[in-house]
């Protein structure tokens, strides 16, 4: 007898962008996963292409509504490499900052409102405010400090508009600064309280022998410059970057696939292997919480990245605040430069992972060559990996258990679809069975 069995989901929820999952069964093993990323190419570099290099920071704060800044940041590192730029100590501060708010921002939406509803069973963020409404309060509040202080730094809250090549167009003013301290100061206390609630959340016994991937800096826990360091040993500066890692085309994506470039092989980008490579260098709040928690360093479960998310969020509002405190305006906010014919690099983090630009301009200052790779092009083959190890785990149950199983490993990753094509369709195939 032949049987068929066939699962559609046709858009993964509380993830940002669209795509799908293909699953081939032999029986009760898993042939085949794909990953399929059907939203169409954006084109990004392409539009890059011959513009003036000024433009690219408002540009590339386009590709993504939830981490502008890390496109932004990322650009203008690349771009004041190519130019011999070197900024002013403040204005390096002033965008540790801005990390910080996107971090906040980013990290408390997909905590409470994108990846906490698996732990519970609830379909959404509103069904978990139905039973926790003070936690998921909490959440929104954090989220909109993240918002406001993108907004004094940046122009306004989403896709900023204050940063230049050479530092920013303005510096803010002190005291727009020193009237957020009393919400980051609470938002401290509640970061720490969240932390300790997802900590405390049921997680699957589901731990891989992973390559995590994320910068690390001598002097500080990483955010906006350092090395491409790795759990398996390796570390490499951002110039040797393609060297070591390469993006590849795969048939059933519109999105690139990242991996090494001896033989492709998978690799995880993302707060789980921030926390792993960089957990000394945390802020000390951040610190004596995570050797606190009962969680062991390093960690190997996806599942648990809403907790390494948690001890970044704790960690964030710890440096935004020392920042504003010690804060003093400054001028000039933008570092002088004259075009030339070169290239550039850089990477930075991400709420979700490792961003990495590189561009090539003119000595008219135009943009004759971009190369754009966003963390979750980078995640997309370590997710397929992860879901061939999943899925003999959630096969006994019916099409839609196994479904949401699928969804619930994907969300660990915070996936922003809408980036890597510059989720969820299912169908799986079972293929003939007696």
């Amino acid at each position: 007898m032949t049987k068929t069995r066939t699962i559609k989901v046709e858009a993964l929820t509380r993830v940002e962008g669209e795509g799908g999952l293909y699953v081939r069964l032999d029986g009760e093993r898993v042939d085949d996963v794909k990953l399929s990323i059907y939203e169409p190419p954006r084109f990004f570099e392409a539009f890059l292409r011959g513009r003036a290099l000024e433009d690219v920071p408002d540009i590339t704060a386009r590709i993504c509504g939830i981490c502008p800044v890390a496109y932004q940041m990322s650009a203008v590192h690349a771009l004041e490499a190519a130019l011999g730029v070197t900024i002013s100590p403040e204005i390096r501060r002033l965008r540790r900052l801005l990390y910080c708010g996107e971090w906040i921002e980013s990290h408390a939406l997909h905590m409470h409102l994108l990846h906490a509803p698996d732990f519970y069973g609830v379909d959404s963020g509103i069904d978990l405010a139905s039973r926790f409404p003070n936690e998921v309060n909490r959440g929104l509040r954090l989220k909109k400090h993240g918002n406001e202080l993108l907004e004094v730094l940046g122009g306004r809250a989403i896709h900023p508009i204050n940063v230049a090549v050479g530092g920013f167009f303005k510096a803010p003013k002190k005291d727009d600064l020193l009237r957020l301290l009393p919400d980051f100061e609470w938002g401290l206390e509640a970061a720490i309280a969240t932390t300790r609630w997802v900590a405390t959340l049921d997680f699957p016994d589901f731990t891989r022998a992973y390559d995590m991937v994320a910068l690390q800096h001598p002097d500080e826990y990483a955010m906006n410059e350092g090395h491409v360091a790795s759990t398996s040993g390796t570390s490499v500066a951002v110039e040797d970057y393609e060297n070591y890692y390469e993006e590849f085309h795969v048939e059933h994506s519109t999105a690139l696939h990242s991996g090494r470039t001896d033989g492709h092989a998978s690799y995880h980008v993302g707060p789980l292997a921030r926390i792993n490579l960089n957990r000394e260098q945390l802020f000390p709040e951040a610190k004596v919480l995570a050797d606190g928690i009962d969680i062991d360093w390093p960690c190997w479960n996806p599942f648990q990245s809403i907790v390494a998310r948690g001890l970044e969020l704790v960690h964030a509002y710890e440096e935004a605040i020392a920042i504003i405190r010690d804060y003093k305006q400054f001028s000039p906010s933008r570092v002088s430069y004259e075009h030339r014919a070169s290239s550039g690099c850089a990477a930075t983090e991400a709420p979700r992972g490792l961003i990495y630009h590189r561009y090539e301009v003119d000595d008219a200052g135009l943009v004759t060559f971009a190369k754009i790779v966003p963390p979750t092009s980078q995640n997309q083959q370590q997710i397929e990996a992860d879901l061939r190890d999943w899925l003999p785990r959630v096969l006994d149950g019916n099409d839609d258990h196994i479904a949401c199983e699928c969804e619930r490993l994907v969300r660990c990753y915070d996936p922003c679809i809408s980036c890597s094509t510059h989720f969820l369709k299912l169908t799986l195939d079972r293929g003939k069975q007696a």
